[in-house]
C-alpha cells in the first residue's frame, strides 16, 4: 500500500469515530455491551470485562469491513482493463459523497438511518461480536458516505490485498479511539463535553477531504502525488508497508 494512502484510510477512520453518528454514542455502546450502568463504568468498575467486550466489538466490525474491502478490491480486480474509468468514475463518486458529507448537496438515500437496531444484546462473548457485526453492517447518514469513499478508494487499487489492507487501515482507525474511550471513559466524557461543539466543522472537514481526494483519483494525479511524497517517506517505514 502506498503510504498517502494508508494515512487517508486511518484518517477516514478517525474522522469517522468522530462523527456525529459514533462519537456521542460511544458510553451508550459501551453501556449496552457491558451491561453496566453509565456511573459503573465512569469508575472503572471491572475495566477487564469493559475491555474485553469493546475488543470484540471492535473484531465484529473489523470483519464487516474486511469484507466489504475484499468485495470492492475483487471487483476492481475483475475489470481491472478498465482500471482508468474506474480510477475517473471512482473519484466522481468520493466527489459526490465528500459534497453531500460537507452539506453542499443532500442525497435522499444517505439521509435515511440503516443502523440494525438491537434492542438486548445476545449473551455472552460471542453476542458482542454479533453486535459489532451488525454496526459495522449499519449504513448512516454519517459514516456511510466515508466507508462508501474508502471502499470505492480500495476497488481503484492496483493490488488486491492493498484494497483489503485500506479497510483493515481504516477500521483501525475507528477501532483504537474507541478502546481508549473504554478503558478511561470519565476522561472522554471531560473531553467530548469540551469537544462536542466542533462535531459540525469535523463532519464538513471529512467531506473536503473527500472532495480532495475523489479530485486526485478522476484526474489521475493521485499517483503522481503519492510517488512525489514517497520520497519524504523514511526508508525504515517503506520496508515495513
Amino acid at each position: 500500500m502506498e503510504p498517502v494512502g494508508i494515512t487517508i484510510a486511518l484518517g477516514a477512520g478517525v474522522l469517522s469515530f468522530l462523527s456525529p453518528c459514533v462519537l456521542p454514542l460511544v458510553p451508550s455502546y459501551l453501556s449496552f455491551l457491558t451491561g453496566m450502568s453509565l456511573e459503573d463504568l465512569q469508575k472503572g468498575v471491572d475495566r477487564r470485562a469493559t475491555f474485553i467486550h469493546s475488543l470484540l466489538f471492535v473484531v465484529g466490525f473489523t470483519g464487516i469491513f474486511l469484507l466489504l474491502g475484499a468485495s470492492a478490491s475483487f471487483l476492481g480486480q475483475f475489470f481491472k482493463v478498465y482500471e482508468v474509468w474506474i480510477a475517473r468514475i471512482g473519484g466522481v463518486i468520493i466527489m459526490i459523497l465528500g459534497l453531500h458529507l460537507a452539506g453542499a448537496l443532500r442525497l435522499a438515500p444517505l439521509m435515511r438511518e440503516r443502523r440494525v437496531h438491537l434492542r438486548d444484546k445476545p449473551t455472552g462473548y460471542l453476542g458482542t461480536v454479533g453486535v459489532g457485526a451488525a454496526f459495522g453492517a449499519g449504513w448512516t447518514p454519517c459514516i456511510g458516505p466515508v466507508l462508501g469513499a474508502i471502499l470505492t478508494f480500495a476497488a481503484s487499487q492496483e493490488h488486491f490485498w492493498s484494497g483489503v489492507g485500506l479497510l483493515f487501515v481504516y477500521s483501525l482507525g475507528l477501532a483504537v479511539p474507541f478502546l481508549l474511550s473504554a478503558l478511561a471513559l470519565d476522561a472522554f466524557l471531560r473531553a467530548f463535553a469540551r469537544f462536542r461543539r466542533f462535531l459540525p466543522v469535523v463532519q464538513v472537514a471529512a467531506g473536503v477531504v473527500l472532495v480532495l481526494l475523489g479530485f486526485l483519483l478522476m484526474t489521475g494525479t493521485f499517483s503522481a502525488l503519492s510517488g512525489y511524497l514517497t520520497r519524504f517517506t523514511p526508508s525504515f517505514i517503506m520496508e515495513r508497508i
